[in-house]
């Protein structure tokens, strides 16, 4: 079994505020080494129910560089740094047979989500083919452009909601807090919180839920709305792409990649100092 599985920071059991996923702090160090323990967790998990799996562990929060490597389960391999043409998803299409996301937040605009947004604070929604869709749905669209399906999926009681919504009923989810407002939860302790994401990491490979990898129709319709107009000028720069109103662009691409593509070089625009 070949598992593919990413790991963010703000679904992670006691993080609860921007400045434990801002590197330069001490709230962001302990919340990394939270990070590194339950993506551990995960592979354990993974390992007790396939002895002969193998693993890429995909750090997708920030700069892609808050696992700790050392402190990581050494059976594991692990993709991190930037830049990376694919970005959160970088490496879904080398062959997996699926897919784990853990650590996954809210998509923009959802609560009560601890720290929700969609790729960068500044993207207010994002829709393919009308259908509104945070990380989850859009990394997961691109696991299911390549055959994998995502069988477990981590975070508060928005995202689990959300991953039924995508994948049905029959994916494994694991709440590790419940969000109280964009910046509160109630939260299982870690180490209880690695127990269940260990558990059910192991029960997802052993019962290999029926789970279908998300396919979008194409082509693909993408709507994205922005916090300012001017984000909107420089998204309105990219060939394809056309102004539907003052904050909103729109564009039409054959496939998810292609779609990708397009959404992260929007997200890496709307950083550009203003």
């Amino acid at each position: 079994m070949r598992v593919y599985l990413t790991v963010d920071i703000e679904g992670v059991a006691g993080v609860v505020h921007n400045l434990e996923g801002s590197p330069g702090n001490a709230e962001y160090e302990r919340a990394r080494r939270l990070m590194t323990a339950e993506a551990s967790a995960v592979v354990a998990g993974i390992f007790d129910a396939d002895s002969s799996a193998e693993v890429l562990v995909v750090d997708v929060h920030g700069p892609y560089r808050n696992i700790i490597p050392e402190d990581l389960d050494e059976r594991a391999l692990l993709n991190r740094g930037k830049p990376k043409m694919w970005g959160m998803v970088d490496g879904v299409a080398d062959g997996f047979d699926c897919a784990m996301m853990i650590g996954v937040h809210g998509k923009a605009g959802s609560g009560p989500s601890v720290l929700s947004h969609t790729f960068t604070g500044v993207i207010l929604d994002v829709q393919l083919n009308g259908r509104s869709m945070g990380e989850l749905g859009l990394n997961a669209a691109m696991a299911g452009h390549y055959g994998v399906p995502v069988l477990l999926v981590a975070g508060d009681q928005s995202v689990s909601a959300e991953a039924r919504d995508l994948f049905g009923d029959n994916v494994v989810t694991v709440e590790v807090k419940e969000s109280r407002s964009h910046l509160s939860a109630i939260g299982v302790h870690p180490k209880r919180a690695r127990a269940m994401l260990r558990e059910a990491a192991a029960k997802a490979i052993r019962d290999k839920p029926e789970v279908a990898p998300l396919k979008l129709e194409y082509p693909l319709t993408a709507e994205v709305t922005l916090a300012r107009p001017v984000l909107a000028d420089l998204a309105e720069m990219i060939d394809g792409v056309e102004r539907v109103d003052g904050r909103t662009v729109r564009f039409r691409r054959d496939d998810m990649p292609d779609t990708y593509r397009v959404l992260r070089l929007i997200t890496v625009l709307c950083s550009t100092p203003l």
